[in-house]
């Protein structure tokens, strides 16, 4: 689930996964050139963790599992590889590796807690340029993790489940929306930051004040969870820290950027 920079220092992993991205900008790459973990493979998010966006999918719609072994098998993977995911934004980007490789049945991927400020700060040395692994082998089928779909989603607060909203609270009252079409949240969606569930130095909480605060957002032991982002990506770092706190959670893959496109679905706003 969580490797800490210690443990791998200790004992590499087989495959590392540099999947730094942000929203809005188009470095990843050029920093991952400039300086990585040694050996670690650069993951292109938009490209390999993601479908082409559209309107009905949203701006980072689920790969095709054809695709995501294809992308898998460029980054050495095979079946046995010990595979660690890091990112520079507290595992919010990595994360969705994290997901993906288990939802393609993929049990042996960990999440760098800390990511790249944790490996130098433990002493881990970088490299530069790019890395080109053995091609891996590795044989991915769908349906590893749970998924929902926007009607899923819409009726999970109803039936009794707590849907989270894993974006920033401005974003979540709709007093911002810097990117998809409408602003506000799922009507009976909970704010639940990402952020909030990492510590000044990056590392997600430990996992008993995990579970405090989603208790205190209603997540209940035998309690439905969905969690949703803009567009997927960060509600999969939700889903991990849910992991951690011991909680199995389903991920809305469309997330805002789906529901938000459609004029059909009502939007609330507010706290």
């Amino acid at each position: 689930m969580l490797t800490s920079a210690g443990e791998l220092l200790a004992r590499p992993a087989d495959v590392l996964l540099d999947v730094r991205w942000r929203l809005g900008a188009d470095t990843g790459r050029a920093e991952y050139l400039a300086g990585h973990l040694p050996g670690a493979v650069y993951v292109d998010l938009p490209t390999e963790l993601s479908a082409p966006p559209s309107p009905g999918g949203g701006r980072h719609p689920l790969p095709s599992v054809q695709r995501l072994q294809s992308a898998a098998r460029r980054w050495g993977v095979s079946a046995g590889s010990r595979v660690v995911a890091y990112d520079d934004a507290g595992g919010s980007a990595a994360a969705r590796a994290w997901w993906l490789l288990r939802w393609g049945g993929f049990p042996g991927v960990a999440l760098l807690d800390g990511g790249l400020a944790a490996w130098t700060a433990a002493g881990g040395e970088l490299e530069t340029g790019d890395v080109a692994p053995a091609a891996g082998t590795v044989v991915l089928s769908a349906g590893g993790m749970p998924v929902l779909d926007a009607d899923d989603a819409a009726a999970l607060p109803t039936a009794g489940g707590v849907l989270l909203d894993a974006r920033a609270a401005e974003r979540f009252r709709g007093e911002v929306e810097p990117v998809d079409p409408r602003a506000g949240h799922v009507p009976g969606a909970v704010s639940a930051p990402t952020t909030a569930l990492l510590g000044d130095d990056g590392r997600l909480l430990p996992a008993a004040v995990l579970r405090e605060r989603f208790a205190a957002l209603g997540v209940r032991p035998g309690t439905p969870v969905g969690v949703y982002c803009g567009s997927g990506v960060t509600a999969a770092h939700e889903v991990a820290a849910l992991a951690v706190a011991g909680v199995d959670a389903a991920l809305w893959p469309g997330s805002w950027s789906q529901w938000s496109a459609d004029p059909t679905r009502p939007v609330a706003t507010g706290g």
